[in-house]
């Protein structure tokens, strides 16, 4: 059944981009219509759009997404807040993506350990953060999205989400009286195409920037970076037995790991699933620690609450040996990681500073 559904998820990604060339030019997009310049412009027609900056932090690496392909403007940022946010989108219209990656826990799910969406439908998994996405290639705790375009089409037909055809969504949004003025806004011409839904979405997610926390603060010397006794100590425990794995300022290296969890009832195997190769089982994507206090519960299936019972786990003999466990956790013969309970307080202080409150908050996020 498993290579049976690999094969039909071949099938589906084909018919998805026949869908794509069949609605736009050779070129790629449908040629935008001309509109009027503004009064006093000049006279003539021309396309435009409110260019929009993109937020690169300091303290950043450069951002793996092509952004030259799907320049951010204003008209495409409105355009995806409102397809993110659009009930709509989901069968029942029940749900939306903002249903599942709420702004108050940094986008992720707070208050379900498993994904869940129409008629209460239950997953397998806990639900991703959205922030920082620009700095990904690869999705999902297994990472089998590779492209942050394509990512939606996953959660709308997903049975357990918002059950949708992707194919019907795109059609539920032609129907409606408000999108042909905002795609013409936003792209030049009011063709509604699987294409410009998506980069719309993707404009909207790129925006979700989190780099404001007070340990951003405290790495870029700026007003409000100061740090605690207790933090400072967690952030030195923290660079000592986490940051190989929570690697760099985005926290993560972005590689799939075995963090020794024994395995529950749902059984799942993680990167294996996409690859098949022996050396994924039981993999997962590590997790950016980004706003860490408020995207419990945690790991891929939300078994912990809290931080605490997180760091329990590493350190006092949860973990699980195995043949693809990461060998960070089995030093000298040892599971896990050796910190006194002293030291897992510090470390949980230094994780809250990760916490961005800006970011939580910002109206921009929000539904209108």
């Amino acid at each position: 059944m498993k290579h049976l559904g690999r094969i039909g998820l071949a099938v589906s990604m084909a018919l998805f981009g026949l869908a794509v060339a069949c609605q736009t030019k050779p070129g790629g997009e449908p040629t935008p219509d001309p509109t009027p310049n503004p009064p006093g412009s000049g006279g003539g027609v021309t396309y435009q759009t409110t260019p929009v900056p993109f937020r690169q932090p300091a303290n950043f690496p450069s951002p793996l997404y092509n952004l030259d392909s799907n320049p951010l403007t204003a008209e495409g940022i409105t355009l995806g807040k409102t397809l993110f946010y659009d009930n709509h989108l989901s069968v029942d219209t029940t749900v939306n993506c903002g249903f599942c990656h709420q702004q108050f826990a940094g986008f992720a799910h707070s208050d379900h350990s498993l994904s869940h969406g129409v008629k209460d439908r239950i997953g397998t998994r806990n639900v991703p953060s959205l922030q920082n996405m620009a700095w990904y290639r690869e999705f999902f705790w297994d990472g089998s999205v590779t492209s942050l375009d394509e990512l939606p089409m996953s959660p709308i037909a997903r049975r357990e989400e918002m059950d949708l055809p992707f194919a019907d969504a795109l059609n539920r949004v032609r129907k409606s009286a408000k999108y042909p003025p905002m795609f013409k806004a936003a792209f030049g011409s009011d063709t509604i195409t699987t294409a410009r839904f998506l980069k719309a979405i993707s404009q909207f997610v790129l925006t979700l920037v989190s780099a404001d926390s007070r340990y951003d603060k405290y790495v870029r010397k700026e007003a409000g970076g100061d740090l605690t006794t207790d933090e400072l100590a967690g952030l030195s425990l923290f660079q000592q037995n986490c940051a190989s794995c929570h690697a760099t300022d985005l926290f993560t290296d972005r590689s799939y790991r075995n963090n020794g969890l024994p395995i529950s009832a749902i059984n799942d195997q993680g990167r294996y699933t996409i690859t098949l190769q022996e050396s994924d089982r039981l993999k997962f994507r590590v997790p950016s620690l980004r706003n860490v206090e408020r995207t419990f519960p945690y790991m891929h299936d939300g078994r912990f609450l809290t931080l605490e019972q997180v760091m329990k786990h590493y350190a006092g003999g949860g973990v699980t040996d195995s043949p693809t466990l990461d060998p960070l956790l089995k030093q000298n013969g040892k599971l896990g990681i050796a910190l006194t309970t002293t030291q897992q307080a510090q470390l949980i202080a230094f994780l809250k500073t990760l916490t961005d409150n800006t970011f939580l908050t910002n109206r921009a996020f929000a539904p209108n």
